[in-house]
């Protein structure tokens, strides 16, 4: 038996990239009756139905089967959440639970100043590395010694991409303890019913004559959604263009695209909504413009439904990884508006280049980012561990 411990920064209700990785890697050994499985993180204010969570509670409870330690938050610092009952909690369930196999979710420095000096030297350590600190350059340059502590431990380092060993100054440095395990989408999640297939076909009614485009994430910097509101203020009056999600951002975009018909903002939207659009939409809009945006699920997710992506060039990112250019869409110079609006005419004026594109983009997710893949590559990991 395998006693396996995911350290995830939140986990579902909670919806993020790196809380999805974490349950995907858990769904993904269920099947494997020898592995035993616990997973702790912070607790966060999230409901998905009536699966409530508060910020401040600690508490255990179980996600798809596995049990799921929460640990209640006093506050939150540079993205950072800060736990008085954390420490108690990791250092039990390490003694108790006595896991095998460690694998911490990074970036995640409050925990790690914890777990490197509690971790027993026998448990082997899988460093599942999703993005450097960027936006946080202090807090980088004060957890660099750790970084490389945690670098130095790690028995394995796990990235998303090959472009993210090579552009990130820390994984380019242990090149021999990486490899590549890339992101994938679900299936289940993603399957239209009737129902989304009729309101797709409604969409398409409501706009016909046009060339849609859709967009979907947070409304932070690093999304980039501002470059595309400019690059529709370039475009002629055959664009409509869908912006899905809310943030921080919604209330500036919103200002910034007030006198711009063919933006429309739909909000936070349904998956059942979200599928929709990407059956309805010509192209796929990704316009992230950092590397805190290292791979790009949803970017994935509307390459699966055969549509062309237009991106940025983001140095060292897994974005330019999962749409290659002049291959499954087209990428533009990164920030550059002009260039991302001549991306998206061109697309226009060619349906068979779209067609083209749409079906190797595609073609390039199922070959390379679906959850059966990552099922045997966490298989592979555990095993050889």
């Amino acid at each position: 038996m395998k006693k396996i411990l995911q350290i995830s920064n939140y986990q579902y209700p909670h919806i993020g990239g790196i809380e999805q990785v974490a349950r995907d890697i858990a769904d993904s050994l269920l099947d494997d009756k020898e592995i035993e499985q616990k997973m702790i993180c912070f607790n966060e204010d999230a409901q998905d139905g009536d699966y409530l969570c508060h910020r401040k509670e600690t508490v255990h409870d179980s996600v798809d089967g596995v049990e799921v330690i929460r640990c209640g938050c006093f506050a939150k610092v540079a993205s950072q959440s800060l736990s008085f009952t954390y420490p108690h909690e990791l250092k039990k369930v390490l003694q108790d639970f006595a896991p095998d196999i460690v694998i911490l979710h990074y970036p995640n420095p409050f925990v790690s100043s914890f777990l490197l000096p509690m971790l027993p030297k026998n448990t082997k350590f899988i460093l599942y590395w999703h993005l450097d600190i960027t936006k946080q350059k202090v807090l980088g340059k004060l957890f660099h010694g750790q970084t490389l502590h945690l670098l130095e431990r790690a028995d394995k380092v796990i990235a998303t991409s090959p472009n993210y060993v090579d552009g990130s100054p820390y994984l380019s440095q242990y090149r021999a303890k990486c490899e590549v395990i890339p992101n994938c989408i679900r299936m289940e999640r993603l399957t239209p019913t009737a129902t989304i297939y009729k309101k797709a076909e409604l969409i398409r009614k409501e706009n016909e004559g046009k060339i849609l485009c859709f967009g979907v994430g947070r409304h932070v910097p690093y999304k980039g959604f501002t470059y595309l509101v400019k690059a529709s203020k370039l475009l002629d009056d055959r664009f409509r263009i869908y912006i899905g999600g809310k943030g921080e951002l919604t209330d500036s975009l919103r200002e910034e695209a007030k006198n711009d018909p063919k933006i429309q903002f739909l909000g936070r939207i349904s998956d059942e909504d979200m599928i929709a659009y990407y059956l309805a939409c010509d192209i796929f809009c990704f316009p992230s413009i950092t590397k805190n945006e290292a791979f790009g699920i949803a970017l994935a997710e509307g390459m699966y439904f055969a549509k062309p992506a237009v991106t940025f060039t983001i140095p060292g990112s897994g974005v330019n990884y999962v749409n290659l250019a002049g291959v499954t869409g087209i990428e533009c110079s990164n920030g550059n508006v002009q260039a991302y609006a001549d991306a998206l005419t061109k697309l226009a004026n060619d349906p068979e280049l779209r067609e083209k594109y749409g079906k190797a983009a595609k073609r390039r997710v199922e070959e390379h980012f679906m959850y059966d893949g990552l099922k045997r590559a966490i298989w592979d990991l555990i095993a050889e561990m």
